[in-house]
């Protein structure tokens, strides 16, 4: 192996580490904590789609794979539910290292020409999969613990959509701003400009960054209502007791706010 191929290698294995890092203590960080279980982190996944977006998919895929067992680690009470070795083994394989290592496949869009989409669509796909295996080990392995045996597929399909839901709208408006703003189909992150002026404007950052907030408020305050307490289930009666009012104001303020950021970063940089 030349010089070269060995640095490249050390180069990816460290990019790897630091974003592994990232997405654990994203993944501890709830914007959304569900009283029957499941959570909404801030963009815990995007690391990874990013990695295999600028490595690959296999070395994606091995990079989700590490961070499935990171998250195995972190959440190893929740074996304490499960009554035979058979469902131990699934519940490892199916809802952290198979559910977790199918997000190395968020850079399989890469040949898209723009970043962004291929950044969000990757996100959609891959966080359609995850769901997939937890659908799965809830239809099989928790049906007749925590989800009732009888329906149980129509149960899990409806719990999981609680939190993969919110967590994928979340991710991929995420995914869509950070693929807006850095490069990463080069070796080195860059910043994406204009080539007559190389600094990107900060108000039009900021202007992004607003809405990505107020979408984070929106799905927050939405999906708190759409989990049945007691049972589990998505409660579609959940929509009534949305505070709506507060969500529009919120929106309307945060486009009109990013609009007139945007509008001046962009008369400035004609100026």
């Amino acid at each position: 192996m030349s010089q070269t191929n060995k640095a490249s290698n050390t180069r990816k294995i460290a990019e790897a580490a630091v974003m592994l890092a990232v997405a654990t203590v994203l993944s501890m960080i709830k914007l959304l904590d569900l009283p029957y279980g499941g959570s909404v982190t801030i963009g815990s996944l995007l690391p990874i789609i990013i990695i295999s977006y600028r490595h690959g998919v296999k070395f994606g895929l091995l990079t989700g794979f590490v961070f499935g067992i990171i998250q195995q680690l972190l959440g190893l009470d929740t074996l304490s539910y499960v009554t035979t070795w058979q469902s131990v083994i699934a519940v490892i394989f199916l809802d952290y290292l198979i559910a977790f290592m199918l997000i190395g496949f968020g850079g399989a869009f890469k040949k898209f020409k723009s970043q962004p989409n291929a950044l969000m669509i990757g996100t959609i796909a891959v966080c359609g999969m995850r769901y997939i295996c937890h659908v799965i080990s809830g239809a099989t392995v928790w049906a007749g613990l925590s989800i009732p045996t009888n329906a149980a597929l129509l149960y899990s399909i409806g719990y999981n959509a609680t939190y993969m839901i919110p967590e994928t709208i979340v991710t991929a408006a995420l995914a869509y701003y950070i693929g807006s703003i850095l490069d990463f189909r080069n070796d080195s992150i860059s910043r994406f400009s204009k080539p007559e002026r190389p600094e990107v404007p900060a108000l039009k950052w900021l202007g992004g960054f607003i809405i990505i907030a107020a979408i984070a408020f929106d799905v927050r305050t939405i999906f708190l209502h759409l989990q049945n307490g007691e049972t589990g289930e998505f409660y579609v009666m959940g929509f009534a007791s949305v505070n709506w009012g507060l969500i529009a104001l919120v929106s309307i303020v945060a486009i009109i706010s990013s609009t007139v950021l945007i509008s001046v970063s962009s008369k400035n940089y004609s100026d």
